[in-house]
């Protein structure tokens, strides 16, 4: 190890790989590590975190691993379902139930190294089924948590032993939600654990280049070409590393780009100067034939994933380089959501990881430079690579492209668990003055690192932006079964929903692309783009009725979100005039008959719907 670190244990949450971000933007180096590795894997950190969990402690889930972590002499802290595995491994005590999400706040019984430079109440983002219910007697309660001001207090939220250099947080501080978490890292990883700042961007260039070099020896690069930013600056940083003659780039239109995508993608090579690198391919038929008639969203995106790996494979075969590595964009969420390490509960396969790619992989026949950042970290590395701005800052496009975001349906009905989430609406619409339709189909998301195909629910009203959040956050934690609300923009409130049937076609494609340019160019025209980290535009195959209409359609679904690292996010508003034109543009559109706005953060939402 050339720098002095953190090791982060990942028990499977979604969060294992944004602690290790968050530990190394305050310069130091974070490496995972996985829990049954030998004790000789952790010599040479300074201190361990360890992660949250999918798995239930309060049952013993997950607690054969390496327990000699704790005769090491270096502080250690556990998040979510760590911070119950310390308790329980010193005499503490841990029950199913106590169950907290979303945000509350944190209220802290003293000072605190751990809190240093911290106000006595502080926001911060909840996702457990299990509690503690008592600490061993080395440990002492160094916070708890309460919901709301009037609520009752949540004990043991925040933990810790000064003598075992041990502590433990109920709570996510490694999301954006827990607002000042990003301190109490570097509070841990700077003061307890005095690690010294060493890692930093510049270093990773000159480690991943020499590594790309290791890898790649005398050979060439064969990368798949957006024009998306993380496929761009790992054209430029392999370029770089290699030179550009150990490169070739190709642009497959797979026919579910937006409107007039590639056009914009063959310009943006030759701006960067990789133009003569770059051979460009019309596929569309060959995705078009291959997604006929599919519905399930993880079948289409294993058959876009084989589509692009065929296309390419001829595409090598007839440029001659059937030789080359594969290169790819691919980031970290992309693979943690896929569930790539040993215990991640599966969020969503990622095209860059079905099976032909993960064979692939395991022979060392691919190339990706960028597979331990997040998007904010690309963009910083592609500023240090010279990548013009534009480049680096369009917004986040799937490598599937609109194939997730063209919602597919064989025409029935899904109102499974329909008779609990109805009577579980009632007092919450009637609380915040709105209307609720739960809608008969599903969406993914996450709760508590678990994936959760559940049903949306449109809510209908004419109340602040402030309740619309609240109504939601309360809907998604209370209603079962829900994870995800819209706001319905049409004039009227829907009084009934029902599924239509609608697969993979070049006329839902176009009816698609001309929503999302509709979006794309209102979000320029009032000056968000910038603003907006991802704006997803989706076709529903869901057709709506209402009072005075009962013309059958699909629903566009609009969601803007604000996030920093993708791994979380939440909803952004949009001004009354933006919503007005988008009113007036998209419904207008033959074919469409609904228009809503997603309001639900990440989690329990995913930003894509598929």
């Amino acid at each position: 190890m050339k720098h002095n670190g953190i090791a982060v244990i990942d028990f499977g949450g979604q969060y294992a790989h944004l602690i290790a971000t968050k530990v190394r933007r305050h310069g130091v180096l974070a490496e995972i590590r996985q829990p049954e590795d030998p004790i000789e894997a952790f010599e040479g950190f300074k201190g361990i975190i360890i992660s949250g969990s999918p798995s239930l402690a309060s049952h013993g889930e997950d607690s054969e691993y390496t327990h000699a972590i704790y005769d090491l002499d270096v502080p250690i802290i556990g998040f979510c379902f760590g911070h119950q595995e310390i308790a329980r491994h010193y005499d503490g005590e841990v029950i199913h139930g106590g169950r907290e999400w979303g945000k509350v706040n944190l209220h802290l019984t003293g000072e605190h190294p751990l809190f240093a430079g911290l106000g006595p109440v502080e926001q911060v983002f909840m996702s457990h089924y299990d509690s503690i219910a008592s600490v061993g007697a080395d440990f002492q309660e160094l916070g708890y948590s309460k919901a709301t001001e009037g609520s009752e207090g949540h004990r043991f939220a925040a933990i810790g032993s000064d003598t075992l250099r041990r502590y433990g947080l109920q709570f996510h501080p490694e999301v954006d939600d827990t607002v000042h978490g990003d301190r109490m890292i570097a509070n841990f990883v700077l003061d307890i654990c005095e690690c010294k700042r060493s890692w930093t961007m510049e270093g990773y260039v000159d480690e991943t280049s020499e590594h790309l070099r290791r890898q790649v020896g005398e050979g060439s690069v064969f990368l798949l070409a957006s024009g998306g930013v993380d496929s761009t600056v790992a054209a430029v940083l392999i370029a770089n590393a290699l030179s550009p003659e150990h490169l070739q780039l190709l642009h497959i239109d797979n026919g579910l780009m937006r409107k007039n995508e590639s056009t914009e993608v063959v310009e943006y090579f030759k701006e960067i100067s990789l133009g003569e690198n770059l051979a460009f391919v019309d596929a569309t038929e060959d995705f078009l034939s291959a997604l006929e008639g599919v519905i399930g969203p993880e079948e289409k995106r294993r058959i876009i994933g084989d589509t692009f790996i065929e296309v390419f494979n001829r595409e090598a075969e007839r440029l001659g380089i059937t030789d080359h590595l594969l290169g790819q964009g691919t980031i970290y969420p992309d693979t943690i959501e896929t569930g790539a390490t040993k215990r991640s509960d599966t969020i969503k396969t990622h095209h860059n990881r079905v099976p032909i790619i993960e064979e692939l992989v395991q022979e060392g026949r691919v190339v990706e430079p960028l597979v331990e950042l997040y998007k904010v970290e690309v963009r910083e590395l592609g500023e240090k690579l010279g990548i013009p701005d534009k480049l680096l800052h369009r917004h986040p496009f799937p490598g599937p492209g609109l194939g997730v975001r063209l919602l597919c349906n064989n025409g029935d009905d899904d109102r499974l668990g329909f008779d609990q989430i109805g009577p579980a609406l009632t007092p919450i619409t009637e609380r915040f003055g709105l209307k609720a339709l739960a809608l008969p189909f599903r969406s993914v998301g996450v709760k508590a690192d678990v994936r959760a195909y559940e049903h949306p629910v449109m809510l209908s009203g004419n109340v602040s932006w402030d309740k619309l959040i609240q109504a939601t956050s309360t809907v998604t934690a209370d209603a079962p079964g829900v994870n995800r609300c819209v706001w319905n923009l049409a004039t009227e409130a829907p009084i009934s929903a029902h599924a239509v049937a609608g697969t993979v076609t070049r006329e839902r494609l176009e009816l698609l692309r001309e929503a999302d340019a509709i979006v794309m160019q209102a979000l320029e025209r009032h000056q968000l783009y910038d603003l907006v980290w991802q704006c997803p535009t989706v076709l529903v195959p869901c057709s709506l009725t209402y009072p005075h209409n009962d013309t059958e359609g699909e629903l566009i679904v609009v969601r803007p979100v604000a996030s920093q690292r993708a791994m979380t996010a939440r909803p952004v508003e949009l001004p009354t005039a933006m919503i007005a034109e988008l009113r007036d543009d998209i419904l207008a559109l033959v074919g469409i008959t609904g228009l809503a706005l997603d309001l639900t953060s990440k989690p329990p939402g995913t930003i894509e719907w598929e």
